[in-house]
């Protein structure tokens, strides 16, 4: 019987990143897939329409885009996505990093939120309770019917300080470049 030599690390590399990239293809392959629990549909990484003849109770979709055409009987959840409603949200809706589209007569019964997002509305589309748009910018007839309360935080409010900070740095950077420059120009020696 002969004894095989143990592999050596340039042998066991190549196995090892091909395992690397199988198991990852797999993770994804697991993360985009569909879930249903009784009339909730979440997706992750794949768009979700709601046609308007059916319904759905919750709505959640990460990743990805809700058209809802139908009724949502539930909460509709949106994350780094798109809300497109053309029908009826009977509870909350909710997006983060994303945008909010409101056909014609499209209705919310409950809240709507939006963080970091945009709500972008035609006419007639009316809201039950509260709108309460943070960092985001509302785009909205004279006709929005809003039955709570309207809270609307500018992004400014956000990135402002964010930008004030950039502009200190970038002036302090061009001013002691500008000092380099001529003490160049005058034939100072920066090394020796």
């Amino acid at each position: 019987m002969q004894s095989q030599s143990p592999a050596t690390y340039a042998e066991l590399v190549p196995n090892m990143i091909k395992r690397s990239i199988f198991f990852f293809a797999l993770f994804l392959m697991a993360i985009s897939t569909r879930a249903w629990a009784d009339d909730d549909t979440v997706h992750v990484g794949s768009n979700i329409t709601i046609a308007s003849d059916n319904s759905a109770e919750d709505v959640v979709c990460i990743f990805c885009n809700a058209n809802i055409e139908g009724k949502v009987t539930g909460d509709t959840v949106v994350i780094f996505g798109s809300v497109h409603l053309n029908g009826d949200a009977q509870h909350d809706v909710v997006n983060i990093f994303g945008s909010i589209r409101a056909e014609k007569n499209a209705s919310v019964e409950g809240d709507l939120v939006g963080i970091f997002s945009s709500l972008h509305a035609e006419e007639n589309f009316s809201i039950g309770k509260d709108l309460t748009i943070l960092f985001g910018t509302v785009h909205a007839p004279d006709s929005l019917q809003v039955n709570g309360d309207k809270t609307i935080r500018s992004p400014w409010i956000f990135w402002g300080p964010f930008l004030f900070v950039f502009l200190v740095i970038y002036l302090l950077v061009h001013e002691f470049v500008t000092y380099r420059r001529r003490l160049r120009a005058q034939g100072y020696p920066f090394h020796k």
